[in-house]
């Protein structure tokens, strides 16, 4: 698999490379924001690592631009921002995972696989199909009745996952685990914020709410 690495730490980007080729993988570097965010435009990669503070271009600025392009490659974060408010900014962004520095090897690995698997379908269906909607997990397009809807990075996530789950009723806790990553309470309403937009957008014309509160568990996305 084809990765490419924006690093403006030339020791760290070296560890990183040597990590992945150990895996197997080709790994292409740029130390700079810009030349990054021109090789990612490229298309030619299927996973693209992406620090947050680079020279030229912060990280954070070439997902944005890179997203609003159009390009859908799935993007991992490395940061040493760790602030609830930094991970929240990074994935609104357009990121597909985000890791803080310091990180174990392993688990960078781990990261990059999920992230890719996500995209490919590692072998399962890249279309999730629910009552009237359908999620295109390789064009990252969702439609109800065959109608678009456009979704916000975080917006496709949560959609997924209620779809994989749809008919179960799924927590608020479980949400932000799964979607956001985050293993305890933000005390914000970063759930009910997202779930409100989304919830706009799906049912904007169409009738009939797709996605259920259960007062007091959590939410629940229609199956039929």
């Amino acid at each position: 698999m084809k990765i490419l690495l924006v690093e403006d730490d030339r020791e760290m980007a070296q560890g990183i490379a040597q990590a992945l080729a150990a895996q197997g993988h080709e790994v292409e570097v740029t130390y700079d924001g810009n030349a990054g965010a021109e090789r990612a435009r490229a298309g030619e990669h299927m996973a693209v690592i992406v620090d947050r503070m680079l020279p030229g271009m912060d990280g954070l600025a070439i997902v944005k631009a890179l997203r609003a392009e159009g390009l859908r490659t799935p993007i991992l974060f490395l940061t040493t921002m760790s602030g609830i408010d930094d991970r929240v900014e990074g994935l609104e962004g357009g990121a597909d995972d985000y890791l803080t520095k310091p990180f174990a090897a392993a688990e960078l690995l781990a990261r990059v696989n999920a992230i890719t698997r996500r995209a490919e379908g590692h072998g399962e269906t890249t279309i999730l199909k629910t009552a009237d909607l359908e999620l295109d997990l390789i064009r990252r397009t969702v439609t109800r009745q065959g109608r678009p809807a456009t979704l916000q990075a975080q917006e496709f996530k949560l959609l997924e996952y209620l779809m994989r789950n749809a008919g179960r009723i799924v927590t608020r806790t479980m949400l932000l685990e799964h979607v956001w990553d985050l293993h305890f309470d933000p005390r914000t309403n970063i759930v009910e914020t997202h779930m409100s937009r989304l919830r706009a957008k799906l049912d904007c014309g169409l009738g009939g709410e797709v996605i259920r509160t259960i007062r007091g568990t959590g939410y629940c996305l229609r199956a039929h």
